[in-house]
This record gives C-alpha cells, sequence and structure tokens, in this order.
C-alpha cells in the first residue's frame, strides 16, 4: 500500500477544546499527525488549522469525512500538491565562535536572515517551503546549532 504526504486545512469556530477533537481524531484512528500549526483567522471568529499527515489514499479520504463530522468544523480543504503554497519556519542558535557572516549568507539562501545576536549566541531565522527548511536544517550542522525550533506548515490554496 503506497503512502503519501497530504496537506489539509480545517476552518473551526475558535472555541476551547476544538484542537483537542481534531488531534483526538487522529489518535483514536492511530494516524499520525507530521505537523500541526494553529491560528486564529483576523477579524474573525474562527481559526485555521494546517495538518501535515502521511497515509495510503484510502486512509486520507477517511481522515477528510471524518473532519467533516467534527463539530465545529467549518470547512475542510484537502489540499492538491500543486495548487497549494506551503510554508515553514525554523529558528537555530548557533555559539557567538560560529562565522555570523557565512551564517548570515546561508540564512538569505532560504529566505531568512539573522533574527537575534546576544553576547554569546546568534539566532537565524528561515522561512521557505518544508523540504528547503530541511535542506537549511541540514546545511547548518556544520556550523554546531546549540537549539533548532521548527514550525508547523502553514498552507493555502494558489
Amino acid at each position: 500500500m503506497q503512502t503519501e504526504r497530504r496537506v489539509i486545512s480545517v476552518v473551526v469556530l475558535n472555541e476551547h477544546g476544538v484542537l483537542s477533537r481534531v488531534s483526538g481524531l487522529f489518535a483514536g484512528r492511530g494516524y499520525n499527525i507530521e505537523s500541526l500549526t494553529v491560528a486564529p483567522i483576523p477579524n474573525s471568529e474562527y481559526s485555521h488549522i494546517s495538518i501535515v499527515t502521511i497515509g495510503s489514499a484510502r486512509v486520507l479520504e477517511q481522515i477528510v469525512k471524518q473532519l467533516h463530522k467534527l463539530i465545529p468544523v467549518l470547512k475542510v480543504i484537502d489540499h492538491e500538491r500543486d495548487k497549494t503554497i506551503e510554508k515553514e519556519m525554523a529558528l537555530a542558535k548557533f555559539p557567538i565562535a560560529e562565522s555570523l557572516s557565512d551564517i548570515d549568507a546561508l540564512c538569505r539562501a532560504y529566505n531568512g536572515k539573522i533574527a537575534n545576536v546576544g553576547d554569546d549566541f546568534i539566532v537565524a531565522m528561515v522561512a521557505d517551503e518544508p523540504e528547503r527548511v530541511g535542506n537549511f536544517l541540514k546545511a547548518i550542522k556544520k556550523y554546531n546549532p546549540k537549539e533548532i525550533v521548527r514550525s508547523g506548515v502553514v498552507a493555502m490554496e494558489r
């Protein structure tokens, strides 16, 4: 059975317990969530949830059907890969001893920049497609990052 990666967006009423119900749907059926991002939709009473999951076509179809049944889900968007814009962000903290100019050049290559510099650290930030963020994280290993934080995917139809 072939598995595929899928991005699903869910628009829900912004109230307590909604995220628990959505994640519970996945957990209760043994589906894994690779990435989960939630934020309120500006000037509304709704939130947008972006979920990245992996499964067979049948499993993914079941996930979408079950999400439609949840209350208070208003809309479920099963994104088509070639019609979707996906972005993700990562922060990485480096010792100040590492080359600031090299890290800055690498960040710029991945739509990023130096976000903060302290007495003993440098924090870099990149925001790009998930695969490119992964490539950035591989590329920075030689600069000895002390901490890395990666956001979840946000997605929107073109």
